[in-house]
């Protein structure tokens, strides 16, 4: 039997911090992250922890862990692998939610068995926020699934989370066979189902589609298309092995004077890939590039080309290429009074040659001009729509003397800065997951050998990682760490751990089984899910040990219990991840939490006696 502790004046301070800090936490005043940072304070304050033990999270391995993966996630948002996993989604399951949400969660259990659930959250809210913005979807509908999906990816494998490796390591001490790789497993993909259904019914719960803000919006490039009346203006055409055009300059050729016709851009094979060049009065043309061309009349022009150059029409997915908004953007621009561009035509003002972009639009007033503006001369106050490399369009704001920038579309924050990164960031993410999964070297190292290998690959820079870190998730777990030591130190785990063995210990072994996961559930509300295994794996084999039953049983429940962490958002650093991107509130993870909770209770205490029998 655990030994009993009297209540001391040190353990109703921690209790009544407890409850304060729950309290503030519910009225969502004063801020969580600030909540955190005034436990840290009180509880030296008030003599129950020394300084260093209050600031002890601060250097806790999980914390920097989740940092790095922090890191590491950015990393795939700035080479586009972020992208490509959303877009994949967004693909599978177009803007259904009832496919999206089990498609998510799925691929979310799968990736947190074999790696850190928090590390699996941290990299994929960057995912999800882009697929919420692709989808149009509120990302409070997506948040919590991702962080429920990743809990019960704790419940797949031995691997999957600590807890389970805690109470296998218990039953191992006690000289008993512990738990092999997938003894969890049969117990996890029930719970997944049922918790991939709830998600579903009750989704209207986290919010409305997102809709358009108050606020300002900025353009899209469809709307300038349409604005500028550039439809019907676009053109790809690739340059044959027979073609006219092979070696000859862009200056030599002169399109624009002799058909009319703007070269945007030049799309060229390379070895992986192709790349885009910026067309110069230098440039050649090679066999296989791909002229990406502006011309007032296409049917005729592109045609007509293609018969006297050799040239072949290439397909277009998009209107006036909005399909290659990754490389290609606009921007709107208007002519000020000391401009040295008044009067100018834009062949006379070389303005491709000194901005490398090109004119695609003109606006006098509000009246956008149709056709062709190669002999139209620029006046005070004229707006242009130009086209061009997302890095060119960015330094348009230090041209203040001859253009003044005046807006830049949505599409400007979609831009993937380093896309031709991509395979060396999958590398160093594979070679993480491998180091996460063999457990060859710690996690916390595995994850700083990642973040620097993607700095030496130029997939991140230092200030990029710094930006990347939700620093207010990070202070909120650091600030409620504390609370396992002060709870344990002052006796108030030994004490609820006593009260349920009294409660329980003489009934019936399901009804000792709710007992222990309800137990178990409510102490993880407090400390995290690994102090809450440590403390009720030892109950766990006592109430076997007193009812004269297996072990088995009860230590498996104690493990799905600790992972069941979804009634608050400090219940487990996966939740504290999704608040911020969520926009939850204490009270949003009530409302859902409790019923999956119970709904877990239930198929545990269903399930745990017939494939572990008693």
């Amino acid at each position: 039997m655990v030994e009993t502790i009297p209540m001391t004046r040190e353990l109703a301070i921690v209790l009544l911090l407890l409850c304060a800090a729950i309290i503030m936490f519910a009225r969502n005043k004063p801020r969580m992250d600030v909540v955190a940072l005034i436990m840290i304070a009180a509880l030296p304050l008030f003599g129950i922890l020394t300084i260093d033990e209050a600031l002890a999270g601060f250097s806790d391995k999980n914390v920097i862990l989740i940092a790095l993966l922090f890191v590491i996630g950015d990393g795939l948002v700035r080479t586009g692998i972020a992208q490509r996993v959303g877009d994949w989604l967004v693909a599978k399951a177009g803007r259904q939610e009832t496919r999206l949400i089990p498609l998510l969660m799925l691929l979310v259990a799968g990736f947190g068995c074999f790696m850190s659930s928090t590390g699996v959250v941290a990299i994929f809210i960057p995912i999800v926020l882009r697929m919420c913005q692709n989808a149009n979807i509120a990302a409070s509908r997506l948040m919590m699934p991702l962080a429920f999906a990743a809990l019960m990816s704790g419940m797949m494998t031995l691997v999957a989370t600590p807890p389970n490796l805690i109470v296998h390591g218990e039953l191992v001490r006690r000289g008993l066979e512990g738990f092999s790789f997938f003894s969890f497993t049969p117990f996890g993909l029930p719970i997944l189902i049922i918790a991939i259904l709830y998600m579903l019914a009750t989704r209207n719960l986290f919010g409305k589609r997102a809709t358009s803000s108050s606020q300002p919006q900025r353009p899209h490039l469809a709307s300038w298309v349409e604005e500028y009346a550039l439809n019907n203006r676009e053109a790809r055409l690739r340059v044959l092995p027979k073609s006219t055009l092979i070696g000859k300059t862009l200056e030599e050729l002169d399109l624009r004077a002799t058909a009319g016709i703007n070269i945007l851009s030049i799309e060229r094979s390379r070895t992986f890939g192709r790349k885009l060049v910026i067309p110069r009065r230098d440039t050649q043309l090679n066999e296989g590039d791909i002229i990406l061309l502006d011309v007032t009349n296409i049917p005729s022009n592109a045609e007509e080309l293609c018969e006297i150059h050799g040239l072949q029409i290439m397909p277009l997915s998009g209107t006036y290429f909005t399909d290659r908004s990754q490389e290609i953007g606009m921007a709107e621009v208007m002519i000020p009074a000391a401009s040295q561009l008044i009067d100018k035509t834009v062949v006379e003002a070389q303005f491709r040659t000194e901005y490398n972009l090109a004119v695609v639009g003109l606006k006098r007033g509000q009246t956008a001009f149709e056709g062709s503006i190669s002999n139209e001369r620029f006046q005070i106050g004229d707006t242009l729509l130009v086209i061009g490399p997302w890095r060119y369009i960015n330094r348009l704001k230090d041209e203040f003397q001859n253009l003044l920038l005046l807006n830049l579309p949505e599409e400007v924050d979609q831009v993937i800065p380093i896309p031709a990164r991509a395979p060396h960031a999958l590398i160093v993410l594979g070679l993480v997951i491998f180091l996460l999964i063999t457990n060859v070297i710690p996690n916390v190292l595995a994850a700083l050998i990642g973040c620097l290998l993607l700095g030496l690959f130029r997939c991140i820079t230092m200030d990029a990682a710094y930006r990347s870190i939700h620093w207010p998730s990070l202070i909120l777990i650091v600030g409620m760490l504390p609370f396992a030591l002060a709870l344990q130190k002052t006796g108030g785990v030994t004490i609820a751990a006593n009260a349920l063995l009294e409660i329980v210990g003489d009934s019936s072994p399901r009804i000792v089984l709710i007992g222990l996961f309800a137990a178990t559930a409510i102490l993880g509300l407090f400390i995290s899910n690994t102090a809450t295994a440590v403390l009720m794996a030892p109950v766990a084999l006592a109430l076997a040990d007193g009812l004269s039953a297996s072990p088995y049983p009860f230590a498996m429940t104690v493990a799905l219990a600790a992972s069941a962490a979804f009634m608050t958002p400090v219940s487990s650093p996966v939740n504290t991840l999704v608040i911020g991107p969520g926009n939850y509130t204490f009270f949003d993870f009530v409302k859902i939490g409790v019923p999956m909770t119970l709904a877990t209770m239930i198929i545990t205490v269903f399930l745990v006696p017939i494939l572990l029998p008693f």
